[in-house]
């Protein structure tokens, strides 16, 4: 595909659409035709499109001028040996106990780096770039869906560009006893570009694992990452995402999640680092009884942009839901957190809770906060519930007088405030380390 094309194009988009004609001599012979059609499909709808602008509800908390005036084009492959600073980086966001892990750096498979080996019989991880090859029809079901829906700009972008990514496969009934860790790390190679990076975890029915994913970083960089979860009936999923970007760089997180029957998911994403960084989760409640719990926190200083958003659509009876949303804004920072949770004509006995939380620290910090609740179906239990305020002036006064010095009082009642959502992570080992990478992000904005 070249610049010329007989579509229409946003200006903003032409870059990536040149940029894509450039990189489609690169892949010719080397992909699925299945593939280059969803590529082609993507990009032609992104490039339709363009940017979210402000008018959009689910943009309407940031600000994309910046990213839009100057694009931030895919990445080429970085080539050369793994450096110091990455196994640095690696070293301070692994887990500090055995697990399978897989590392991407620079949007690509770290073979070096990761460490697959030991899997129980039926389960598979590995890269997306091998996936497609090796589960082609497993990788296949999901892109179609997203590459023609116009209100996922970003995720149009991802399938147009990534270039690889991971797969976790695990067939029915397997449980995966040690937790999977994906690891995505940027060397600063790709200074001023894009990385984008493609997930995948099915489950089977009855089959259970815990995943976290990390990301860090160096340099200015935009990432932009897509993830699929597939639930088979009676399958548990838990799922952490950490978020520790470089100071200047951009981060777009998409996780689309779809539960059978009496599927189970629990997701807590963390943002802690990046300058402007934005996760989103969609969760379709297909089967009858599933249950999905969606937690998370922002820590934001300086001049730092977090969006939070959910969407929880309950098509099936007896489905429950619960959201527990932390924020914290210091200096000039700006948070946003949006929910819905839209239930059904027909999906009778549902129960769902949504709360968000926050501390505004500050005269120049902001955060908005936007729960919503769509109901058509009549015999349902749903509530939500937002705040945000200060510290309590009570607790630091108590603090004080016993001689805590005030900025050390001022960090344990914020740290305080946000480990009740952590504490809501089921697996322990995930919600250690994300303590300890709370205490270092508190301790580092105290220096």
């Amino acid at each position: 595909m070249n610049a010329v094309v007989d579509f229409p194009v946003r200006p903003e988009a032409r870059p990536y659409l040149e940029a894509f004609g450039r990189d489609s001599l690169a892949r010719a012979g080397r992909e699925p035709d299945w593939l280059t059609g969803y590529r082609k499909g993507s990009l032609a709808r992104f490039a339709e499109f363009g940017f979210p602008s402000r008018r959009s509800e689910a943009w309407r908390y940031l600000d994309l001028r910046a990213l839009e005036q100057r694009p931030m084009l895919p990445a080429g492959a970085q080539r050369g040996g793994i450096s110091a600073q990455i196994r640095a980086q690696l070293a301070e966001m692994a887990l500090g106990r055995p697990a399978y892990r897989l590392v991407l750096v620079d949007g690509r498979l770290a073979p070096a780096l990761s460490a697959l080996e030991g899997l129980p019989p039926g389960v598979w991880l590995g890269s997306m770039a091998a996936a497609i090859t090796e589960r082609p029809e497993l990788v296949r079901a999901g892109f179609e869906a997203l590459s023609l829906d116009a209100a996922r700009p970003f995720a149009a972008l991802n399938t147009a560009f990534f270039a690889d990514g991971f797969v976790l496969d695990i067939e029915p009934g397997v449980v995966v006893e040690r937790p999977v860790e994906i690891i995505h790390l940027s060397s600063g190679a790709a200074q001023g570009g894009s990385l984008h990076t493609r997930g995948l975890i099915a489950a089977g029915e009855r089959a259970r694992a815990s995943v976290i994913e990390s990301f860090a970083g160096a340099g200015h960089y935009w990432r932009n990452d897509v993830i699929e979860l597939n639930l088979a009936a009676g399958a548990e999923l838990t799922r952490v995402a950490l978020i520790e970007e470089a100071a200047e760089a951009w981060h777009f997180g998409e996780m689309l999640a779809t539960l059978g029957a009496g599927a189970s998911l629990s997701s807590f994403v963390m943002l802690l680092a990046g300058r402007t960084v934005r996760h989103e989760t969609t969760v379709r409640s297909e089967g009858e009884a599933s249950r999905c719990e969606l937690n998370g926190a922002f820590l934001l200083s300086g001049r730092q942009e977090a969006n939070i958003l959910t969407t929880v659509e309950h098509a099936a009876a007896g489905g429950e839901t619960r959201e527990v949303f932390k924020g914290v804004a210091t200096g000039r920072a700006h948070g946003a957190f949006q929910g819905r949770i839209t239930v059904r004509p027909g999906a009778q006995r549902v129960d769902a809770h949504q709360l968000s939380r926050n501390l505004v620290l500050g005269p120049h910090a902001s955060i908005d906060t936007k729960p919503e609740l769509e109901i058509c179906a009549d015999d349902v239990k749903c509530s939500h519930g937002a705040a945000v305020g200060d510290l309590d002036e009570a607790a630091l006064f108590y603090l004080r007088a016993r001689g805590i010095p005030d900025e050390q009082a001022r960090r344990m009642l914020i740290e305080a405030f946000v480990r009740e959502a952590v504490e809501l992570v089921g697996t322990p080992l995930m919600r250690e380390h994300l303590l300890q990478r709370i205490s270092r992000r508190l301790a580092s904005s105290e220096e």
